[in-house]
C-alpha cells in the first residue's frame, strides 16, 4: 500500500510517489498555437432527432423512483430532478486558437463561472499542446478555493477542449493520441430500468437503479429485490447484472441487501454509500464477498483516487472524465489504477469522450451507455446505432467511437 506519510512517517520521510500515464507521443510536436479565445457554448447536434413522446411510465424519463441522498426527505423523495441545480449555466467551453483550430469540452455541474471569471486568463496566450503544463497551472492556481467539485468540473472541461484541439490540429481521433486502440471494439452495458427495451435491443449486460433506500424500511428493501429477481429471470443466467444504489445506503443496510440479492449473481452494487465515506466502503469490501464493490463516479483526481486505494476502498474505479479533471487526469488516475490491477470503467463513458480513452486503455474493459427512451420512431434508435459504431456479438452490445481528428464532436456550436 501507498505510504501517505501521515501519523507515524518520520520528519523527512518523503511521501511515495504516484504512477505516471505514458509519454504522450505528441510531446515534441511544435505547432505553434496560440488560444485567443475561452468561451462558454450551447452546442447542438449537427442532425437534429424527431420529437416524440416516451412510452408512458419509462424510466429514462425520469419519472420513476430512483434511491438518492435526498430520500429520508419526503419532499425530495420521488425525483431527482426535485432537488438537482436546474441551471448552473452551460456545460462546454469551446477554445479557439490563432491559426483557427478549435476544440469543445464538457465540464460538470457549474463549470462555467469558474473558466469565465478564473481559468480564462491562465489560457489566453498559451499553447494547447501543452497540455499537462496547463492542467497544473489550472490546478495549483485554484487550490485554495477548489480540489473538488465544481472547480475540477472547470478544469475537466477545459483540459477535454485542450484535447480536441491537440487532435484536430494533428489530423487524429483522440485514441491514436493516447497510443492507438487495444481492442477493436468495446464491450457496453445499459444503464437503466426500461430493460425490456435494452435486451430487445441486444445488451446482454444490465445495469438497474436501485429505486428504495433505507428510508423506505424492509418493505423498500423487499421491492428492491424483485426487482433484482425479475431482471435476473428476464435476462438469463449468463448475462452481467449490476446496481447503481447512488449514494443511498447506509453501510448495514448495502451489507443486508447485498445478502438478499446474492442468489441472483450480481456483478457489483455501486455507490453505495457518500463518496466521502471510504472507511465505509472499506468495510463493505471486507464484509460482502457475493458481489464486487465500484465507486468513483463523484471522486476527483488522482489524489481522491489514491484514497480509494489506500483504504482499499473498491474492486472497480468509475473516474467520470467531464467531472474527474479531465483526460489528462483520468490517465494519471488510469495508470494508478493499473498498477495495483483495479479497472476502470468510467461513469458515462460512451459521451463526451470517455470512450477514446477506454479504446486505448487496456485496464478499461467496459463503456457503460444509456438509450434513448423508448416509443420513439425507427430514426431515433437508428441515429444512435451510427453515432456509436453499435455492433452486436457474444457479448451484447459493443461500441466504437468516431474515427474523426479530436473526439469526433459532430456538433455545431453558434
Amino acid at each position: 500500500m501507498l505510504s501517505m506519510g501521515g501519523v507515524g512517517a518520520r520528519a523527512g520521510e518523503e511521501r511515495a510517489s504516484l504512477p505516471h500515464p505514458p509519454s504522450l507521443l505528441f510531446s515534441d510536436e511544435k505547432r505553434r498555437l496560440k488560444i485567443t479565445g475561452v468561451r462558454m457554448v450551447h452546442p447542438r447536434p449537427k442532425k437534429s432527432l424527431p420529437p416524440y413522446k416516451p412510452t408512458p411510465g419509462s424510466w429514462s424519463v425520469g419519472g420513476s423512483v430512483v434511491a438518492n441522498p435526498m430520500s429520508i426527505y419526503p419532499k425530495y423523495k420521488a425525483r431527482r430532478s426535485s432537488f438537482m441545480a436546474n441551471d448552473l449555466g452551460p456545460d462546454c467551453v469551446e477554445i479557439t486558437t490563432d491559426k483557427g483550430i478549435k476544440g469543445l469540452g464538457f465540464g460538470g455541474p457549474g463549470c462555467s463561472f469558474v473558466i469565465e471569471r478564473h481559468l480564462t486568463k491562465l489560457l489566453i496566450g498559451a499553447d494547447p499542446f501543452n497540455v499537462e503544463e496547463l492542467w497544473d497551472i489550472m490546478w495549483r492556481s485554484t487550490l485554495y478555493y477548489g480540489r473538488k467539485g465544481l472547480v475540477v468540473n472547470a478544469i475537466s472541461g477545459v483540459d477535454i477542449a485542450l484535447w480536441d484541439i491537440i487532435g484536430n490540429a494533428l489530423g487524429m481521433p483522440i485514441y491514436q493520441l493516447l497510443g492507438g486502440k487495444t481492442k477493436p471494439r468495446i464491450p457496453a452495458y445499459c444503464t437503466g430500468n426500461d430493460v425490456e427495451q435494452h435486451l430487445e435491443f441486444g445488451f446482454k449486460r444490465i445495469k438497474l437503479a436501485v429505486p428504495y433506500g433505507p428510508a423506505d424500511g424492509r418493505e423498500g428493501m423487499k421491492k428492491n429485490t424483485e426487482l433484482v429477481q425479475k431482471t435476473r429471470e428476464i435476462l438469463g443466467p449468463d448475462g452481467d447484472l449490476m446496481l447503481d444504489c447512488w449514494m443511498a445506503f447506509t453501510k448495514d443496510y448495502a451489507i443486508e441487501f447485498a445478502e438478499m440479492v446474492a442468489p441472483y449473481r450480481v456483478y457489483w452494487m455501486e455507490e453505495c454509500l457518500e463518496p466521502d465515506d471510504y472507511d465505509g466502503f472499506r468495510s463493505l469490501r471486507e464484509r460482502v464477498h457475493t458481489t464486487l464493490m465500484a465507486t468513483g463516479e463523484h471522486e476527483y483526481t488522482r489524489y481522491g483516487f489514491r484514497l480509494l486505494l489506500e483504504y482499499k476502498a473498491a474492486d472497480i474505479w468509475q473516474p467520470d472524465i467531464t467531472w474527474c479533471g479531465g483526460l489528462t487526469e483520468l490517465r494519471h488516475i488510469g495508470a494508478l489504477a493499473a498498477a495495483y490491477n483495479i479497472p476502470v470503467i468510467p461513469h458515462a463513458g460512451w459521451q463526451y469522450g470517455g470512450a477514446q480513452y477506454i479504446l486505448a486503455t487496456t485496464n478499461s474493459p467496459w463503456c457503460e451507455m444509456f438509450m434513448p427512451p423508448p416509443g420513439g420512431p425507427p430514426e431515433v434508435y437508428k441515429r444512435f446505432e451510427e453515432e456509436n459504431n453499435i455492433t452486436r456479438g457474444p457479448e451484447g452490445i459493443y461500441m466504437r467511437p468516431a474515427d474523426r481528428p479530436g473526439f469526433g464532436w459532430e456538433y455545431v456550436v453558434d
